[in-house]
Parts: structure tokens; C-alpha cells; sequence
């Protein structure tokens, strides 16, 4: 995805977000056990705009060159940015099928519109699960009626369990923002567990507002959004086939079309869009395949925003610094290490790191003493960590957030198609 400005994603702090239920006026959702390869729980999801012809929409997709069907087509159907409808199924991910998988993922997506009665390019197919497996969509249209009857205001909790895969829980998110004199809502669902890393990541997002919104305003701070959240996440490097977020913009809440970028309400919106998206993509962190800790890895001082970005993740997606995590060893010199291997120049003398607000390295020496040891110990105990890279270069920053690496994440993908 190519950066924009993030202005208002950068400033998301003083903003509420609930992961509680949530509702979206003007959405409903739902979820069924359709059989497709899992047995005994839902995989099945839809998202339907009560009014989808009149719905502005956006989306950001992986940038794996395999990338699946749903992806080709969601990225054709968004070109026009109007569509209403969200299918998602888990278990298969409907990728590298060649060109049976993309007429199975325009199947699914036709199944949708016949039941709802909109136009078929309205609907936006989306899939999660094994890669190589031939979608066979006579799961879907045999559940579809049941699926419909089953959408509902508050159904949003089923439609996130559904697409979960080696998800442990799920996930959700939603504000309430001001928008002038009207209230506005935002919520989203995702999932995301392992192969973690942008751009995006495993990633299926679905987030819904209730705001009126032109698709320029709605495209610029989605990609916005995406990149102040899930373009900042890594959980083993690797990128995904399917990786989707999609934003759905129904216009119920009412409020004056929001078309110029830099008004008042189009910040306030691109705020509490960013809000959602950025907990929700530190919810899949926290959820990620085996992790026990939750890491985040802010670099400042740094010579450019690349610079900064290129030496989070290459500290982030560190085998050994990730094992230091899980292992609660405050080994600061493989973190040193892996910054110095990151291929951003650093002047070694003005490099200072910490650990929470302990000072564990300073102008390129470490800070002596069993004290410090005994402190920095006690920190990695903790499931939340946060570790700080001063470079004194510039003014530019970047933060990433990542887990530790357990057994645990073996086992789970050593076992996934079992």
C-alpha cells in the first residue's frame, strides 16, 4: 500500500474505544456453521448494509503477489467504491486455485446478492484458512437462507467468531464519535492470529461506520488507518494471501457529506477510524499464535520515517530477540545487535535503549550494575513490554508492535492442516 498522510491516524490517544458488542445503524450481521471444513462451529459470515446501493466503500489488500480470488475481485469491485455487502467464510482460503477459485469466490459472491436481492457486484467476497484447497461453494448456498434470517443488529460477536481460524478469541472494536451535531459509530471485527507481518498481515478486517462519507475521504483514511495500525504489526514475518480490510460507510447517522480531507469532522473521522483499527490490530497481537507477551518497539531519532520503520521491524521480526521475550531474559545486546544489522546507518555513540523507562544502553555503552540487571529482569516478566531505540539522527519515529516466540507457535503450525 503506498503511505499517506496520517495526520489525524497519528493522534488516536485521547479516544475511547469499546471491545465490548457493538451496533452500527444501518448494518446488521450474522453467522452460520456451514460445513465448508470445519465441524460444529460458525464459518461462515455476512455483513450487509440494510441500504448497500447507497454504500460508499474502501479497501487495502496484501501485496503477496499470490495474492487469492476474493482479493482479484475485491480490488476490481472497490474501483468504483460502492458496494454494501460482506461475505467470509473460514477454513479455506480460496488461494492459488487458479481460475476455478475465482469462479468459485464469484459463485459465492452471486449465491449473496440472489438471497438479498442487490446487484452481485455489490457483494465482496473475502476467505481465510488453508491455502491450495478448491472452494466448493455447496456449503454456502445450501446456508445461505439460513444465513440471512440470521443477520441482525447486534450480530456482530457471530460474525467474528466465524472467521476465525488458530484465532483463540475473537475480535472487536468500535467508537462513537462527534461529527458536528450528529453521533456517529465505527465498529469493526477482525482476525488474525499467525502469519503476521505487512503488508498486512493474515488479516481479515471488516469495519462499518454509520457516518456519510465520500469515497475520496473514506479511501484516504482507510489507507490512513492501515498504515497507523496494521502496517505496524508483525508476528513472524511472513505475509499473507488473503490479507483484506475492508471499510463500509452506510450514511445513516445522517450528518452533511463529509468531501473535503482536512475539515474538522473529516479529522475527527479519520481519528476514530484509526482508533478502531489500530486496537484491533493489537488485539491480533496479543492473540497471536503462542505469544505470551505483547511487545511494542518504538524507534525515535532516526534520519526518516523508512529508517525508522526498517529498524522496528527487523528488531521485531528477530528470532532471537523474540525467543529473549519468551524466555524473560533481558538480553538488551540482541536487540543492539539486531538494530545494528538492520541496514539503516546509525551512529553506534548516540544509540541509547530502553526498557520501559529503564535505561539499559546509553551513547553506545551499556549502564552497569545488578540493579539494572535485577530491574530489567522484572520487566520481562511483565506481558506488556515496551522498549525504546533513541538513535540521535533526526527527528523521525516509527512503532511497531509484536509478541515473543514460544513453543507453542510450532506446534500450532507444525499441526495446521491436521
Amino acid at each position: 500500500m503506498t503511505p499517506v498522510p496520517v495526520e489525524a491516524a497519528e493522534n488516536t490517544k485521547n479516544v475511547t474505544v469499546n471491545r465490548g458488542p457493538f451496533e452500527v445503524p444501518g448494518f446488521v450481521a450474522g453467522a452460520v456453521e456451514s460445513g465448508m471444513r470445519y465441524k460444529g462451529r460458525l464459518d461462515l459470515a455476512l455483513i450487509c448494509a440494510q441500504n448497500p446501493d447507497g454504500c460508499t466503500a474502501s479497501g487495502v489488500f496484501t501485496k503477496n503477489i499470490f495474492c487469492a480470488a476474493p482479493v482479484e475481485i475485491c480490488r476490481k469491485r472497490l474501483e468504483k467504491h460502492t458496494a454494501g455487502v460482506i461475505l467470509a467464510n473460514a477454513g479455506i482460503a480460496n488461494a492459488c486455485t487458479g481460475e476455478e477459485g475465482k469462479a468459485q469466490a464469484l459463485e459465492m459472491a452471486r449465491i449473496a446478492s440472489e438471497q438479498l436481492g442487490c446487484p452481485a457486484d455489490s457483494v465482496l467476497p473475502a476467505s481465510t484458512g488453508v491455502i491450495g484447497m478448491q472452494l466448493d461453494t455447496a456449503p454456502v448456498l445450501r446456508s445461505m437462507p439460513k444465513l440471512v434470517k440470521a443477520l441482525r443488529p447486534d450480530g456482530w460477536q457471530d460474525a467474528a467468531k466465524a472467521i476465525m481460524t488458530t484465532d483463540t478469541v475473537s475480535k472487536m472494536a468500535s467508537v462513537r464519535v462527534e461529527l458536528g451535531s450528529n453521533s456517529v459509530t465505527i465498529g469493526g471485527i477482525a482476525k488474525g492470529s499467525g502469519m503476521i507481518a505487512p503488508n498486512m498481515a493474515t488479516l481479515l478486517v471488516f469495519a462499518c461506520t454509520d457516518a456519510a462519507v465520500s469515497p475520496e475521504v473514506l479511501d484516504h483514511w482507510t489507507r490512513a488507518g492501515a498504515d497507523s495500525s496494521f502496517n505496524c504489526i508483525t508476528v513472524d514475518g511472513d505475509t499473507s494471501t488473503n490479507d483484506s480490510l475492508i471499510v463500509l460507510a452506510g450514511g445513516a447517522a445522517g450528518n452533511p457529506l463529509i468531501t473535503d480531507i482536512g475539515s474538522a469532522e473529516s479529522l475527527a473521522f479519520g481519528r476514530a477510524l484509526a482508533s478502531v483499527l489500530r486496537d484491533l490490530a493489537i488485539q491480533v497481537v496479543m492473540d497471536a499464535e503462542g505469544a505470551t507477551k505483547l511487545i511494542e518497539i518504538e524507534v525515535n531519532g532516526a534520519a526518516s520515517f523508512d529508517a525508522a520503520k526498517q529498524l522496528a521491524f527487523t528488531v521485531a521480526n528477530s528470532p532471537l530477540v523474540k525467543t529473549a521475550f519468551f524466555g524473560q531474559d533481558a538480553n538488551w545486546g540482541r536487540i543492539i545487535a539486531a538494530a545494528g544489522r538492520s541496514g539503516v546507518p546509525l551512529d553506534a555513540q548516540r544509540v541509547s535503549l530502553f526498557f520501559d523507562d529503564l535505561s539499559v544502553f546509553e551513547n553506545g555503552a551499556p549502564i552497569q550494575g545488578e540493579q539494572i540487571e535485577q530491574k530489567a529482569s522484572r520487566i520481562f516478566r511483565q506481558k506488556e513490554i515496551h522498549v525504546r531505540l533513541e538513535l540521535g539522527l533526526g527527528e523521525a519515529s516509527f512503532t511497531a508492535w509484536t509478541c515473543d516466540l514460544s513453543f507453542d507457535y510450532i506446534k500450532i503450525n507444525a499441526s495446521y492442516r491436521s
